[in-house]
Protein backbone atom coordinates (compact mmCIF):
# COMPACT_ATOMS: atom_id res chain seq x y z
CA UNK A 1 0.00 0.00 0.00
CA UNK A 2 2.91 2.26 0.67
CA UNK A 3 4.11 1.62 -2.92
CA UNK A 4 1.15 3.01 -4.21
CA UNK A 5 1.08 5.91 -1.97
CA UNK A 6 4.42 7.37 -3.05
CA UNK A 7 3.56 6.84 -6.63
CA UNK A 8 0.28 8.43 -6.52
CA UNK A 9 2.29 11.64 -4.58
CA UNK A 10 4.94 11.30 -6.88
CA UNK A 11 2.50 11.45 -9.83
CA UNK A 12 1.06 14.85 -8.29
CA UNK A 13 4.54 16.46 -7.89
CA UNK A 14 5.42 15.76 -11.35
CA UNK A 15 2.29 17.89 -12.66
CA UNK A 16 2.85 20.15 -10.40
CA UNK A 17 6.30 20.98 -12.49
CA UNK A 18 4.68 19.92 -15.55
CA UNK A 19 1.99 23.07 -15.74
CA UNK A 20 4.87 25.29 -13.85
CA UNK A 21 7.16 24.39 -17.14
CA UNK A 22 4.49 25.08 -19.26
CA UNK A 23 3.20 28.19 -17.82
CA UNK A 24 7.10 29.69 -18.09
CA UNK A 25 7.01 28.18 -21.89
CA UNK A 26 3.45 30.31 -22.32
CA UNK A 27 5.27 33.39 -21.01
CA UNK A 28 8.24 33.52 -22.48
CA UNK A 29 6.32 32.75 -26.18
CA UNK A 30 4.08 35.42 -25.38
CA UNK A 31 1.57 32.59 -25.67
CA UNK A 32 -2.09 32.33 -23.64
CA UNK A 33 -2.36 34.88 -21.08
CA UNK A 34 -3.52 32.95 -18.75
CA UNK A 35 -2.39 28.83 -17.34
CA UNK A 36 -4.53 26.41 -16.51
CA UNK A 37 -4.07 24.49 -13.13
CA UNK A 38 -5.17 21.06 -13.41
CA UNK A 39 -6.72 21.15 -9.88
CA UNK A 40 -4.36 19.00 -8.01
CA UNK A 41 -1.89 21.60 -6.26
CA UNK A 42 -2.16 19.88 -3.14
CA UNK A 43 0.90 18.74 -0.56
CA UNK A 44 0.97 15.18 0.80
CA UNK A 45 -1.26 16.37 4.00
CA UNK A 46 -4.06 17.44 1.77
CA UNK A 47 -2.79 21.30 2.29
CA UNK A 48 -2.86 23.19 -0.95
CA UNK A 49 1.01 23.65 -1.76
CA UNK A 50 2.09 27.18 -2.59
CA UNK A 51 3.12 27.90 -5.85
CA UNK A 52 5.89 29.68 -7.05
CA UNK A 53 7.61 31.74 -9.89
CA UNK A 54 11.12 32.52 -10.40
CA UNK A 55 12.03 36.11 -9.89
CA UNK A 56 12.85 36.23 -13.80
CA UNK A 57 10.10 35.18 -14.95
CA UNK A 58 8.33 37.85 -12.42
CA UNK A 59 10.05 40.65 -13.92
CA UNK A 60 9.32 39.83 -17.18
CA UNK A 61 5.76 40.12 -16.34
CA UNK A 62 5.82 43.16 -14.65
CA UNK A 63 7.60 44.76 -17.32
CA UNK A 64 5.12 43.30 -20.15
CA UNK A 65 1.95 44.42 -17.58
CA UNK A 66 3.83 48.25 -17.48
CA UNK A 67 4.56 48.78 -21.05
CA UNK A 68 0.60 47.35 -21.81
CA UNK A 69 -1.00 49.93 -19.56
CA UNK A 70 1.53 53.34 -21.10
CA UNK A 71 0.43 52.21 -24.28
CA UNK A 72 -3.46 52.33 -22.74
CA UNK A 73 -2.48 55.15 -20.90
CA UNK A 74 -1.04 56.48 -24.19
CA UNK A 75 -4.03 55.60 -27.05
CA UNK A 76 -6.23 57.68 -24.02
CA UNK A 77 -4.51 60.61 -23.99
CA UNK A 78 -4.68 60.80 -27.84
CA UNK A 79 -8.24 60.27 -28.28
CA UNK A 80 -8.81 63.10 -25.77
CA UNK A 81 -7.53 65.28 -27.93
Amino acid sequence: MHIIAALKQEESKLEQQLTAVKAAIAVLNGGPKTAVSSGRASGSNGASAKRTMPAAVRARISRAAKTRWAKIKADKAKKAK
